[in-house]
């Protein structure tokens, strides 16, 4: 299931950014009458069974219908899979409601993006991190049995929890899918110990989780991260057994001093990496 690029693009493969998407901004004191002043801006778009969002600071300049809108930094981005174009479809309508509530108005036109010489011809930076993806067992059987509405709460408890652990170890979140979701780590030890927090909070939903680390190098470029480390640790995830936290040996071989159990769980050909790694179960 994590078979994509993580570059947040649409299906015709060009950058979210440069796509159209429904877009609200802010109504703040200011409202449409003043110009100069900063406001949050959402973006929210389905494509299929997929939802993308983005959000971020704005400079508003201008009024009326002459304002003309951009990021005063570049704006995060997400991904959310969602499985059916059913959900796709709810989770949109729920994202646009939630911000008609929270005082955001419909903005029409689109939301520029400041030049910035130095960082168009920068080069690809690398990056060295621990990364960790997580996802629910069975899903698809217990959102039948659940039902949409019962599932989305429950969904939203689980990232909720998912998040504080996220937080705690001081993981950043990359992308989420339609149960699971990716982070990294700084150090491997804090991934790890986010892996088994995470699997024991959202035990008390009734949910079990299988869970894949590696450690490696990726490439960033401004909202943009893509590499074949992100694909290894997928692959690591995917051998994982229910409740089950997997590390390669990238992870294991930093982790000497760290005073975590490991148990040797073989030699694995991971599908579509050239290479075999040796995984290792975390133990308790």
């Amino acid at each position: 299931m994590y078979d994509y690029v993580l570059p947040l693009v649409g299906p015709n493969g060009l950058p979210v950014g440069r796509t159209h998407m429904p877009k609200f901004l802010r109504i703040g004191l200011h409202q449409s009458n003043v110009s100069g002043y900063t406001s949050k801006a959402w973006c929210v778009r389905r494509v299929g069974s997929t939802v993308f969002l983005k959000w971020g600071a704005v400079e508003v300049n201008g009024v009326g219908d002459g304002r003309k809108i951009s990021w005063t930094l570049p704006p995060r981005a997400k991904t959310i899979l969602c499985g059916t174009e059913q959900r796709a479809k709810d989770y949109a309508k729920t994202a646009i409601a939630r911000r008609r509530s929270h005082r955001y108005e419909p903005l029409a036109g689109n939301i520029a993006i400041r030049n910035r010489p130095a960082a168009r011809g920068a080069e690809l930076e690398q990056a060295l991190a621990t990364i960790l993806l997580v996802d629910i067992v069975r899903s698809t059987e217990k959102a039948a049995r659940l039902g949409d509405s019962r599932w989305t709460q429950v969904m939203n408890h689980y990232y909720a929890a998912v998040r504080r652990e996220l937080k705690t170890l001081r993981g950043k979140e990359v992308v989420t899918t339609g149960d699971g979701l990716l982070a990294t780590f700084a150090a491997p030890a804090a991934g790890v110990r986010c892996a088994t927090a995470i699997r024991e909070a959202v035990r008390t939903l009734g949910l079990e989780i299988r869970v894949g680390l590696h450690t490696g190098e990726y490439k960033v470029s401004r909202a943009e991260v893509f590499g074949l480390a992100f694909h290894i640790g997928a692959r690591v995830a995917a051998k994982a057994r229910a409740g089950e936290v997997l590390v390669s040996s990238a992870v294991k071989d930093l982790m000497s001093q760290s005073g975590i159990r490991f148990k040797d769980r073989g030699v694995h050909q991971l599908r579509g990496v050239p290479e075999r790694w040796r995984l290792y179960r975390v133990e308790h």
